[in-house]
């Protein structure tokens, strides 16, 4: 009797190792994929960049975080100041002008770009209920795709050639 209650005890001790060890090592190669949270810039913070210092501490409630149900219209811009980041043992970048930060409504989503005069990055891009999507990038030219069935909605930032110039393109 005492005998096969050591192996139990030993049997359990063992299957609780072995199990906090698979735990962990999943949770190892797990952390930081697919299934964290999206970091997309919340709609909300985009608006609260635009506000002056004084406005925001004004304000009584905090913004929604939600799109509103307004008709799409023309999306406004905010100018920024880009701080570039030097890398070490790296070249120097060229200085980077007064950036535009623009946000493009479409059917599939929202794509929002901060534009330069001979650069442009994506700041976020967020797709509509039901809409997957997909996002390439080069040196020259960013393209996000908004999916949903046999529907396409691109669109695309391009400064290969002089300043970025976005188009939307459905399809």
């Amino acid at each position: 009797m005492r005998r096969g209650l050591v192996h139990l005890l030993a049997w359990t001790l063992a299957t609780g190792a072995a199990s906090t060890m698979t735990w962990w090592g999943v949770h190892t190669v797990m952390a930081g994929t697919a299934y964290d949270p999206p970091r997309a810039l919340p709609i909300a913070a985009a608006d609260t960049a635009r506000q002056t210092p004084t406005a925001q501490k004004q304000r009584s409630k905090p913004l929604p975080t939600a799109p509103s149900p307004e008709p799409t219209r023309p999306a406004p811009t905010a100018t920024l100041s880009p701080t570039p980041t030097a890398t070490p043992g790296a070249t120097p970048a060229p200085s980077k002008t007064p950036a535009t930060v623009k946000a493009y409504d479409t059917d599939g989503g929202r794509a929002v770009f901060d534009l330069g005069t001979d650069y442009a990055t994506l700041v976020s891009a967020t797709p509509g209920a039901g809409w997957s999507m997909q996002v390439w990038k080069t040196e020259t030219w960013i393209r996000v795709e908004f999916g949903a069935g046999a529907d396409r909605v691109t669109v695309f930032c391009t400064w290969h050639d002089g300043p970025p110039r976005v188009e939307v393109l459905t399809y």
